[in-house]
C-alpha cells in the first residue's frame, strides 16, 4: 500500500524543471557516448569495424546482469538513508558517470591494441554500471513524486524536454567542434568536450536532487503488503506477462535501433555522401524540432484522446517520413532538402511517443500492480532499461558489421568510395523504416492500455489502496473497548 507523505508542497513547475534536469544530466553522458562512440573507436582509436562490433556485443552481456540485478536490489533495499534511497543511489551514479565517461574517451590512439581493447571494455562496463545506478531510480522516482496520472504525464513530458536538450546539445555541437576541415574526427577535442559535458551533467543531477519533492514514502511503493518476500524471478516473469511494459519496451528498442543504430551510418553519410560532416548535427536537429510543437499541448492531447491513441497516430506518420528517405534525389541540394523533409516528418510522428514515453512506463508499472498485486518499479523499469540498452548496443554493433559488409572501411575515415557512401543512404532509410513499422505495431497491437482501460485500472487501484488504508487504520486505531479496558487496568493498579 502506498503511503502519502503529509505536509508536502503542492505539485508544480518546480517539480517539472527538477525532473527535466535529471534526464538532462543522464543525456549529457549518454548522448555523448551514443552519438560519437563508434566513430571515435573505429576511426580515431582504430579498433577496426569487426573488432569493435565484437567488443560491443561482449560488453552488452554485462547488461544481462547489470540492469535486472541492480533493479531488483534497489527494490529489495529497505534501509533508511539520510537523503532517501532514490536520491542516494542517483548521487552515487552521477559521480561515477562523470569519471567513467572521461576514462572511456581517453585519446590514446597509439596505445597497444590490447590496451585499447581493455580501455573500451572496462570503460564501457563502468559507464554502464553507473548509468544504471543513476537512471533506474531516476525513472522509478516518478511514482513517488506524484500518484496523479495527469501529473505523471507532465513529468514524462518534461523528462522528454530534458532528454531532448541533452541529446540536441552534443548532436549539434560535436560535429561542429570535433571534425576538422577534412571531415575527420579530432579525438583530443572529444575528450575536452566530454569533460565539460560531464561536469554540466553532474551539476544537473545535483540541482535535481536538491529540488525534488518526494510525496510518497519510498519503501511503501516497492512490494505489496501481501508479498512476504521479494522474488526477482517472479518479478521478471510478471514483466513478461505485462503487455504494456512489453509494448513500450519494443517501441523504445525500435526507436534506438533506427535512430541510434543508424548514427554511425548517418555520420558516414554526411562525411562521404553529402561531404559536410559539420552540419550533420544541425540536420538531425530538424528531426527533433517538431517534438517541441506538441509539448505545450500534450496534456490536452492525452486528456482528450489518451496516450496510446496519440502514439498510434504519431507512429503512422513516422512510417511515412521513413519511406520518403528512399526517394532517389542524389547527393546535391535536392537530396539534402529531401532528407531534411523526411527527417522532419519522421520527427513529427515521433514527437507524440517522445512526450509520453515515460508516462507509458508509469502506467505499465501500475498495470503490474493491478494484475499481480506488486508494483516492483525498480525491476520493471530496470528490465525496460536493459532492453533499451540492449538495442542501443546490439543495433550499432550489427549496423557496423552491415556497413563493413557494404564496403565501409574505418581506416579510410571520411574518404569512403562514393558507391559505399550511397549504400549508407539506403541503409539509413532501411533502419528508419524498420524502426517506424515496429513502433507502430507495438503500440497498436501489443500495448493494451487505451484511455478507457487506464481509467478503469486507476479507479480499481485507488479503491484497492483506500480499502487497504482503511483496514490498516482499523487495526492500528484503538477501539473504545480497548481504551476502557486499559483505563480499568490502570485504576485497579492505582487502588492496589
Amino acid at each position: 500500500m502506498e503511503k502519502t507523505i503529509k505536509n508536502t508542497r503542492p505539485f508544480g513547475m518546480r517539480d517539472k524543471l527538477s525532473y527535466a534536469a535529471g534526464d538532462l544530466g543522464c543525456n549529457m553522458s549518454f548522448a555523448l557516448k551514443s552519438s560519437i562512440m563508434a566513430i571515435f573507436w573505429t576511426q580515431f582509436m582504430a579498433l577496426g569495424e569487426e573488432l569493435y562490433a565484437v567488443l560491443l556485443l561482449v560488453v552488452q552481456a554485462w547488461d544481462a546482469i547489470n540492469d535486472p540485478l541492480l533493479g531488483s536490489l534497489f527494490d529489495a533495499d529497505k534501509r533508511q538513508y539520510k537523503n532517501g534511497k532514490f536520491k542516494t543511489y542517483i548521487f552515487v551514479g552521477a559521480i561515477g558517470l562523470l569519471f567513467s565517461g572521461l576514462f572511456f574517451f581517453l585519446p590514446l590512439p597509439n596505445a597497444p591494441l590490447v590496451m585499447r581493447c581493455v580501455m573500451f571494455v572496462l570503460g564501457y562496463i563502468l559507464w554502464d554500471a553507473f548509468y544504471t545506478v543513476a537512471n533506474v531510480p531516476y525513472g522509478s522516482m516518478m511514482s513517488v513524486i506524484s500518484q496523479d496520472g495527469s501529473e505523471r504525464s507532465q513529468l514524462s513530458t518534461w523528462r522528454s524536454i530534458g532528454s531532448m536538450i541533452g541529446n540536441i546539445v552534443p548532436m549539434v555541437l560535436l560535429p561542429i567542434l570535433c571534425y576538422d576541415a577534412s571531415e575527420n574526427l579530432k579525438g583530443e577535442t572529444v575528450f575536452l568536450v566530454a569533460t565539460v559535458m560531464g561536469v554540466i551533467g553532474l551539476a544537473c543531477f545535483i540541482y535535481m536532487l536538491k529540488t525534488t519533492t518526494i510525496r510518497v514514502e519510498e519503501n511503501s511503493v516497492q512490494i505489496s503488503e501481501k508479498t512476504e518476500k521479494f522474488n526477482v524471478f517472479k518479478a521478471m516473469l510478471n514483466f513478461l506477462k505485462n503487455p504494456p511494459a512489453i509494448g513500450a519496451t519494443l517501441m523504445a528498442m525500435a526507436m534506438f535501433i533506427g535512430m541510434q543504430g543508424s548514427s554511425t551510418a548517418t555520420t558516414v553519410l554526411f562525411q562521404a555522401y553529402f561531404k559536410n560532416a559539420q552540419i550533420s548535427g544541425v540536420i538531425m536537429l530538424i528531426s527533433y524540432l517538431p517534438m517541441f510543437f506538441f509539448m505545450p499541448f500534450i496534456k490536452k492531447i492525452v486528456d482528450r484522446w489518451g496516450k496510446k491513441e496519440a502514439c498510434v497516430v504519431g507512429s503512422a506518420v513516422s512510417v511515412v517520413g521513413a519511406l520518403l528517405l528512399f526517394l532517389p534525389l542524389g547527393s546535391g541540394t535536392a537530396g539534402l532538402v529531401g532528407y531534411v523533409i523526411a527527417q522532419a516528418l519522421f520527427g513529427l510522428g515521433l514527437g507524440f511517443y517522445t512526450c509520453v514515453s515515460w508516462a507509458l512506463m508509469a502506467d505499465a508499472i501500475d498495470y503490474n500492480e493491478w494484475k499481480n498485486g506488486t508494483k516492483e518499479e525498480g525491476t520493471v523499469y530496470s528490465l525496460h532499461s536493459f532492453f533499451r540498452k540492449l538495442a542501443q548496443g546490439l543495433g550499432p554493433s550489427l549496423v557496423i558489421l552491415i556497413m563493413a559488409a557494404l564496403g565501409y572501411d574505418g581506416e579510410l575515415k571520411a574518404n569512403q568510395p562514393f558507391e559505399v557512401a550511397e549504400k549508407m543512404k539506403w541503409l539509413v532509410a532501411s533502419l528508419y523504416t524498420f524502426s517506424a513499422i515496429v513502433m507502430f505495431v507495438s503500440i497498436t497491437f501489443i500495448y493494451n492500455l487505451n484511455k478507457k482501460k487506464v481509467a478503469i485500472m486507476t479507479e480499481e487501484l485507488n479503491a484497492r489502496r483506500n480499502a487497504e488504508k482503511q483496514e490498516t487504520e482499523t487495526v492500528e486505531t484503538p477501539t473504545e473497548e480497548t481504551i476502557e479496558s486499559v483505563e480499568e487496568t490502570v485504576e485497579e493498579t492505582s487502588e492496589n
